[in-house]
Parts: C-alpha cells; sequence; structure tokens
C-alpha cells in the first residue's frame, strides 16, 4: 500500500495517509502540545466520519518499538482490504 506523508486531507494534513484504505497515521512528538489536544480531537473526529481511521503512535514509541507499530498499521490495513 501507499502511504503519503504530509498529505491535505480535507483541510487538515494527515502526518501519513493511505488514500486506498483510508489510514491515517499520526506521530505524536515534542510538537504536539496539551494545548493542541482540542484542535487533534476535532480532526481525529473529522477524519472518522469521513470513513478514515486515524491511528496515533508516540514518536518514542516508534523509535523504540517498531516492528510493533508496523504490524499495527499492517493490521489496519488488512481489515480495510
Amino acid at each position: 500500500m501507499r502511504f503519503r506523508r504530509q498529505e491535505p486531507v480535507g483541510p487538515f494534513i494527515a502526518d501519513f495517509v493511505c488514500l486506498d484504505r483510508k489510514v491515517i497515521v499520526e506521530t505524536d512528538g515534542d510538537t504536539h502540545s496539551y494545548d493542541d489536544h482540542g484542535h487533534c480531537e476535532r480532526r481525529d473526529r473529522w477524519f472518522e466520519t469521513r470513513g478514515f481511521t486515524v491511528l496515533h503512535f508516540d514518536d518514542d514509541y516508534i523509535y523504540r518499538q517498531l516492528p510493533d507499530a508496523m504490524e499495527t498499521i499492517k493490521a489496519e490495513l488488512d481489515a480495510k482490504a
């Protein structure tokens, strides 16, 4: 499956999106703050009401558990096949 990076989806920018399966992967690191929480919830709801699944991963988790993160993403892609 093909993912696009920093792709506009409606009024928002998805970190990574697979348009064929409607899966969005958001990586949350130091740039995300608690003040940003309400915006993230609104963005996720907007995506979900349009059929997207949004997966969130903390940057540290990706660095330390990349195979697990990839397996989670693969499972979601397979579920939406």
